[in-house]
């Protein structure tokens, strides 16, 4: 498989600039990162690459006067992430009830109401973002015993597990990455719960029955935006919507969309410039 190398320059050159970079890229497909001495390494399957959403992230950064200059090249084909899938990741606790770990060594105990073990191969898929730690803690607030939850863009299958250890009756998930179907199936076995994961865009909620009570997302403000319409044609008519994955600045635009179809903030968390949402019908 052939991958690609972005150089990113990152002026100024800060640790923040370059972990939110990082995490931005890849939402856009990007599998693994390195500090450099002027920015960022970047690396990207060749047939994923497109130079449009990578100057889109560069055009909406966050950050203000940060400014980036980039170079593509060709590289060898190996497992970019693979020094660091050997070193594996540290403990992440969530508040004082969840903690994630990681599974390579085998499954653990420990004290949390809420332990979840993940084998993951891309570092942004162990929960140690701050959207993905936010999202847990909203699923672990909610009241979700006995109801049906749809993951949108599941990657690792983390929000998933949680939630059915949480005590969801039902919960489905999805992901356009193969790998990431694969991985969020292994991990679910790992932890012993059940869960459907299909691979696939919102395209595939055509092919689910029922309806759901709780939608989770952690992705992107544009496909937030744009798949919201799909997701409330499958939810309860009392269901909740908890989502991250987007920037503070981005709320607005989510609540507009959200007001649309009846819903209306009830938690909202922040953390490094990233937000959570959750958003009730009225």
């Amino acid at each position: 498989m052939k991958y690609l190398e972005a150089r990113i320059t990152i002026t100024p050159n800060t640790e923040e600039a370059r972990d939110l970079l990082a995490a931005l890229a890849a939402d856009s497909g990007f599998e693994s990162f390195t500090d450099s001495e002027d920015g960022l390494l970047a690396y990207i399957q060749a047939d994923l690459f497109n130079e449009e959403s990578m100057q889109q992230i560069f055009d909406d950064f966050p950050i203000r006067d940060v400014e980036f200059a980039y170079d593509i090249s060709e590289v060898e084909d190996k497992n970019w992430n693979e020094s660091w899938e050997q070193s594996g990741f540290d403990p992440i606790e969530v508040g004082d009830e969840c903690i994630i770990y990681d599974a390579k060594d085998g499954m653990k105990s420990f004290p949390h109401n809420i332990a979840v073990g993940i084998e993951a191969r891309l570092a942004f898929g162990t929960g140690n973002h701050a959207t993905t730690q936010m999202a847990v803690a909203a699923i672990i607030d909610t009241e979700i015993k006995g109801k049906r939850v749809l993951d949108c863009g599941c990657g690792t299958g983390i929000l998933s597990i949680v939630a059915k250890k949480c005590g969801a009756d039902d919960v489905v998930a999805y992901d356009i990455d193969d790998w990431s179907v694969k991985n969020a199936e292994h991990n679910a076995e790992l932890n012993g719960v059940q869960i459907d994961v299909i691979e696939g865009d919102r395209s595939v909620l055509s092919h689910t029955s029922g309806v759901f009570d709780i939608v989770v997302a952690n992705i992107n403000r544009n496909i937030i935006v744009d798949d919201m319409p799909y997701w409330v044609e499958v939810m309860h008519e009392k269901a909740r919507f908890i989502l991250s994955g987007f920037y503070i600045d981005d709320v607005n635009i989510i609540l507009e969309q959200a007001n649309r179809f009846g819903f209306r903030e009830t938690r909202r968390t922040s953390q490094d410039s990233w937000c959570c949402l959750v958003l009730d019908r009225d």
